[in-house]
């Protein structure tokens, strides 16, 4: 009887340790992608896990990751239930996640576009005058310096990585890339546009000039895991949506609101990043 009882017990704890994550003991993880230090980043999300924790009664916890290829793998494995990502990464997670809200941020609000940079005295004058040139670009996974040029040559009949040199920026910098092209390493480069005078004060005035504006892309996504609990997910949506327009939760992601959003929003990012619509996947109502 004894041993039985041994039995029933560890029986029991081995279903409580390795249950459902989404129950209340394990409750639902909130992570933004590493586009900054990890210190940066506790600090921009905390306060947004905080009031959803306190507004549904949901245990949320914050965790963090170190690169966008762990960020993106814990998406699509379940081990972030909720997420903060730009618009390409999005739609890596996008049958395992679904966007609710988008940020709002800066004089454009709800999107944001690229641009491509050259040296000032460079002779490239068009978009067509970049094929077969030498660009740097922030990575192929940034959606403002790679992405947004990408689908507007691609407009112009120009595949970048077929008719154009590219060479990812070191450490995935966005200053990086206009170093590359004020010091003749490169002959273009593809920033984000609020990227543009971030290394002013190291690069003369004048020295680098605006090729062209490029495709708009749509803002950063908070999506939830297309698994998580139809209630739950209603009680999070409904909170974000809540969030009052001073609130520092606001302040400490830097961004002015979150506006509601829907997976199809994110169909022109699919469009630059050949990713498909996950057609197959149930989508559940953002509620």
């Amino acid at each position: 009887m004894l041993r039985f009882r041994f039995f029933i017990l560890t029986f029991a704890c081995c279903l409580l340790l390795s249950g459902n994550r989404h129950g209340i003991a394990a409750g639902y993880q909130f992570s933004m992608l590493p586009r900054y230090s990890t210190e940066e980043i506790y600090k921009r999300i905390t306060p947004l896990v905080d009031y959803l924790s306190r507004k549904t009664g949901l245990q949320i916890s914050t965790t963090l990751t170190t690169t966008f290829d762990q960020y993106t793998k814990s998406l699509t494995g379940g081990k972030v239930d909720i997420g903060f990502e730009n618009p390409y990464i999005y739609v890596l997670a996008s049958k395992s996640h679904e966007a609710v809200a988008m940020a709002v941020k800066g004089k454009h609000g709800d999107k944001f576009r690229g641009i491509i940079i050259t040296a000032a005295g460079s002779p490239l004058r068009t978009l067509a005058d970049l094929k077969g040139k030498k660009i740097a670009i922030v990575s192929y996974s940034s959606a403002g310096g790679y992405l947004s040029q990408k689908l507007s040559l691609l407009e112009k009949n120009i595949n970048v990585t077929r008719d154009c040199q590219i060479e990812e920026a070191p450490e995935n910098k966005q200053e990086n890339v206009v170093f590359s092209v004020f010091t003749g390493d490169v002959d273009a480069g593809f920033i984000r546009e609020s990227a543009l005078h971030k290394v002013d004060k190291f690069v003369p005035p004048g020295s680098i000039k605006v090729l062209a504006y490029t495709e708009w892309l749509p803002n950063w996504a908070l999506s939830l895991s297309r698994d998580m609990a139809v209630a739950d997910r209603k009680k999070i949506v409904k909170a974000i949506r809540e969030i009052p327009s001073d609130s520092p939760v606001l302040r400490a992601l830097r961004i002015k609101a979150f506006r509601p959003a829907q997976d199809s929003d994110y169909d022109v990012v699919r469009k630059a990043a050949g990713v498909p619509v996950p057609f197959a996947v149930e989508v559940k109502p953002a509620g």
